[in-house]
């Protein structure tokens, strides 16, 4: 059999149809899943993740800021000595100038003084109107001495009640009279029974004498009857008198009996005479007192009579002559001001000091005690000073800070005001450091954006992905009044968020619209 004759072998018949078809139907090859779906989609979706962000970019809100670059300053150790910076300047009284105030209320009369002289310690300086201070001293004279007479007589009385107490006489001498009274009585008391046993022997005698011429009536002259009626009605009122007498005597014997024991006890305890011995000292230290008011008086006045010569209180030069004659000081009255009283300011020559213009870059170079040469026009040599401490505020138009400086020996051609050049020089340099001198970076930042919290120091700034972040930081210890050293969690490029930053959160997308200067 030949191949043409020779039947065609079909090997798709011997497939075993396990799914039910028909082996007759041809084969598809599929594609795998990773190459079909999986990369077209991850294409597909990262392709709409960057249109979102990029469109979210504009569409959402952007927080506006501005921003301030980091102060970057370089400090270099120098030798002593050597100049650093320079400074324009003027010169002022140290610490401050001095008012000549005057003590008194007044009218200025004239000005002793004028600018620019030299004064000592105690010179008058002005003087004031002074009619009414005289005058009112005279008053607190003539009432010192009305006070001192009015304590010699209250010192006098004193003093008389005093001798009453010491030597009591006048109670003595009373004392002395009512025991002879009481004697006296008791005399008389006792004299009564023989006063009344003579008077009735008399009324008996005048009786019988008057019975036997009765008797002998014819014999006898009627007169000299009479006249014994009359001896014997006589001698029996005396008998009858006599006889009414004891009980007075003895009340009147009982009554001086308790006079002279009341005399007695007030001699003994002197009650009277203490009481007034007391209220005479209380008079006496009341009149010294109303002496004393009147001396503080006479003192107060004339030291109102002594403060209308306005005097220096230190030695010095007159700067400035501030009232006039004809103007009212108001003295230590407490609703005036400081001018009002002010008669003219001075100075002390030997106490001057310098107030710099220092530039905010070169505050970092400067350290109290700091060497600094001064120059002016009035001054051939340059004179020495030093620096005190700088001021408490920058001038924001000048972009300087105030820097004091101290005068060391100023001579006596340079006066306040005058306009000075000073050159800040290097001070002495520790032994450590003399052999290391690489300059080193200060970075200063804005004090008031600094923000404190329980976590420490912070400030925000612009990431590179335009994002607000807090960051930490550690403060150093220069800096000026506006600006404070960083000495870490900061660098040069970093931008410091100044303005927007009151609503911001960590990872807040920030859009900077301006970019502020601190210095030049």
């Amino acid at each position: 059999m030949t191949s043409a004759t020779r039947p065609q072998l079909d090997l798709r018949e011997l497939a075993l149809d396990r799914l039910g078809k028909s082996t007759a139907e041809p084969k598809v090859r599929r594609k795998p899943i990773l190459t079909r779906y999986l990369i077209p989609g991850g294409i597909l979706l990262g392709f709409v993740a960057l249109l979102s962000v990029a469109v979210s970019e504009q569409l959402m809100p952007r927080h506006k800021v501005t921003v301030v670059p980091v102060v970057v300053r370089r400090a270099e150790i120098q030798q002593q000595g050597t100049p650093l910076f320079q400074a324009a300047g003027w010169v002022e009284p140290r610490p401050t100038a001095i008012n000549v105030a005057a003590l008194a209320e007044g009218v200025l009369e004239e000005l002793l003084v004028v600018e620019g002289q030299s004064v000592e310690q105690g010179e008058p300086v002005a003087r004031l109107i002074n009619i009414d201070a005289q005058l009112a001293l005279r008053q607190a004279q003539n009432t010192l001495q009305l006070r001192k007479a009015e304590l010699e007589s209250a010192e006098a009385d004193f003093k008389a009640a005093e001798l009453r107490v010491k030597y009591p006489v006048h109670l003595e001498a009373t004392l002395a009279d009512a025991e002879s009274s009481l004697a006296q009585a008791k005399t008389n008391l006792a004299k009564l029974p023989h006063l009344i046993k003579s008077a009735e022997a008399r009324l008996l005698y005048t009786r019988q004498n008057y019975e036997g011429k009765h008797a002998a009536e014819e014999a006898i002259a009627g007169r000299l009857i009479q006249q014994a009626l009359s001896e014997y009605s006589d001698a029996g009122a005396q008998l009858a008198e006599l006889k009414q007498r004891g009980p007075y005597l003895e009340k009147e014997v009982a009554s001086l009996e308790r006079k002279v024991a009341a005399m007695s006890s007030q001699l003994d305890l002197l009650i009277e005479e203490s009481q007034q011995l007391k209220d005479t000292r209380a008079k006496q230290q009341f009149a010294e007192t109303r002496v004393v008011e009147a001396e503080l008086a006479v003192e107060k006045e004339q030291l109102n009579l002594d403060r209308t010569t306005v005097r220096s209180p230190v030695a010095g030069r007159v700067l400035n002559l501030v009232a006039s004659p004809g103007s009212r000081v108001m003295g230590m009255e407490s609703s005036s001001g400081q001018s009002s009283s002010t008669v003219v300011t001075m100075y002390d020559p030997s106490k001057l000091q310098v107030r710099a213009d220092v530039r905010l870059e070169d505050v970092p170079l400067v350290l109290p005690g700091q060497p600094v040469e001064i120059q002016t026009a009035s001054s051939k040599d340059p004179i020495k000073g030093r620096v005190l401490l700088p001021t408490s505020s920058a001038n924001i138009q000048k972009n300087t800070l105030e820097v004091k400086v101290a005068v060391e020996d100023p001579p006596s051609n340079i006066r306040p005001e005058m306009l000075v050049t000073a050159t800040f020089l290097a001070p002495a340099t520790p032994d450590s450091l003399q052999a290391d001198k690489q300059e080193t970076e200060r970075l200063l930042i804005p004090r008031d954006l600094i923000v404190k919290s329980e976590g420490g120091t912070s400030v925000w700034i612009v990431t590179a992905d335009r994002t607000a972040e807090l960051q930490q930081i550690t403060l150093g210890k220069a800096g000026t009044e506006k600006l404070v050293e960083v000495t870490s969690g900061l660098d040069p490029t970093s931008k410091v968020i100044a303005t927007g930053q009151q609503s911001l959160k960590a990872g807040a997308a920030v859009d900077v619209v301006d970019e502020a200067s601190l210095g030049n």
